[in-house]
């Protein structure tokens, strides 16, 4: 059991209250008590005890699509010219990348995304993994990594034909394998790469391997070139020519949904399909913004995430106000209220799909005892009715003090418990030439 008191507690449930000096009960990973700090020191007398000094308790945050595989990116250059568009991003990064990762690196790469979620405030993660040389096995390798960081995640592994039919193949069997042995804190779903690189054969055999009950984490229209694709082999546009073949659905997770059209809303809405936004990776990659009002407006369950760039959710919030007041040159895009209830109730609906039963997301009596600490001290009134505006304007992840998952401290006064991040850190270091060796000679294959 653990007591953490003298809190300020902004609960985002159903109806979001602000509790000053209040405590937080937790056992067997759940949120047994909320009540007054005086009050439950009383009653749970010789129970553990985290003071918070007065600091802001908020539920821990929800990413709702990342790629952990791309860590041993970061400082890494792009041989020869810049790409000039996403294709070639494709092309000439991310795809010889993930040829050049084996089991150490995939362990390394997740090591790494669970020290920087931990540290940024992010207790659930919805990952998608590629490895095109090391398949079988790997969802597992990744699953052993979030179970001991003691964190929350829903995996997949990227089926796609850009490798082959054998590996597209592999890749089925690695998703269904993984799926049907779920843990405690790790779920499955079945990972497609994108329309533009998956035959209707393959699509075929991932819709007829689907396990009951399950669906896709996939890609959609992230740039032009994959609507562009879908017309010509299909005359449909990629929303109508992925229904053709059962991908959308209430447990399906579509990432990115760019370049869609109103008729594809429409049957994004309809079918129940989740849609994830990840406003940082769009303007880094150049690839546009989605039509994050219009996705609202009909229906669409938005959620965010953040596509492999740190799990500062913090930023990801930001970003997504800000971009779509430049993109349409209009301020009153992308409501604050709106993206708050993106980023924090949309999210926690999402991960609950997979999470049957347990409710994630907020701080109430029953819900997973998932929790930050952040030192904010507001000089001017914080409410329920302006509480989003104070976390756009004044929230910053550097402001993170403690992280709790499943009532274990993960970080207790920015210092992390229970994992060695010098050794994780050290050995990346010296891992990481071997894979940009790799990819070096993977880039240089296709030049």
């Amino acid at each position: 059991m653990l007591l953490v008191h003298n809190a300020t507690i902004l609960t985002w449930d159903d109806k979001p209250e602000i509790l000053p000096n209040y405590a937080v009960l937790m056992d067997d990973g759940v949120i047994r008590a909320i009540g007054g700090s005086l009050d439950l020191i009383q009653q749970f007398p010789d129970v553990e005890r985290l003071d918070a000094k007065d600091q802001l308790m908020l539920p821990g945050n929800i990413c709702a699509h990342t790629h952990f595989y791309g860590t041993f990116a970061r400082g890494m250059a792009i041989p020869g010219e810049p790409a000039k568009d996403f294709p070639e991003v494709l092309a000439k990064l991310w795809w010889p990348l993930d040829k050049a990762l084996d089991e150490t690196s995939v362990r390394l790469s997740a090591e790494l995304m669970m020290i920087d979620a931990i540290k940024h405030g992010t207790t659930t993660l919805i990952d998608h993994h590629a490895s095109p040389n090391f398949i079988d096995g790997s969802l597992d390798v990744i699953a052993d990594v979030v179970d001991t960081a003691g964190l929350r995640g829903v995996l997949c592994y990227e089926v796609t034909d850009r490798d082959g039919k054998a590996r597209a193949q592999a890749g089925i069997r690695e998703n269904v394998r993984f799926m049907a042995a779920p843990r405690s804190r790790v779920r499955g779903t079945f990972g497609l790469h994108a329309s533009l690189t998956l035959d209707d054969d393959t699509l075929e055999a991932c819709a007829s391997q689907l396990p009951s009950g399950a669906g896709f984490h996939i890609h959609i229209a992230e740039h032009e070139a994959d609507p562009q694709n879908s017309l010509q082999r299909s005359g449909k546009r990629t929303v109508h020519r992925l229904e053709q073949f059962g991908i959308l659905g209430e447990r399906t997770l579509a990432a990115h949904c760019i370049h869609i059209d109103a008729s594809e809303r429409e049957r994004l809405a309809a079918s129940g399909t989740w849609v994830s936004h990840q406003p940082r990776s769009n303007m880094n990659n150049g690839v546009g913004a989605m039509d994050f009002s219009e996705m609202l407006a009909q229906g669409v369950k938005l959620c965010l995430g953040t596509d492999g760039f740190s799990h500062n959710m913090f930023a990801e919030w930001k970003a997504a106000y800000l971009l779509h007041k430049l993109a349409n040159r209009d301020p009153r895009e992308a409501n604050g209220a709106d993206v708050i209830q993106v980023a924090t109730a949309n999210n926690a609906r999402l991960a609950e799909t997979f999470f049957s039963g347990e409710r994630l997301g907020e701080i109430s009596v029953g819900a997973a005892a998932d929790v930050i600490l952040l030192d904010y001290r507001p000089f001017t009134p914080l409410t329920r009715g302006n509480a989003a505006w104070h976390l756009l304007f004044g929230y910053e992840a550097s402001m993170i003090t403690a992280t709790i998952a499943n009532g274990k401290v993960l970080m207790k006064d920015r210092v992390l418990v229970g994992i060695d991040e010098s050794r994780i850190v050290a050995e990346a270091l010296a891992y990481a030439p071997t894979v940009w060796e790799r990819y070096a000679a993977n880039v240089s294959g296709i030049a």
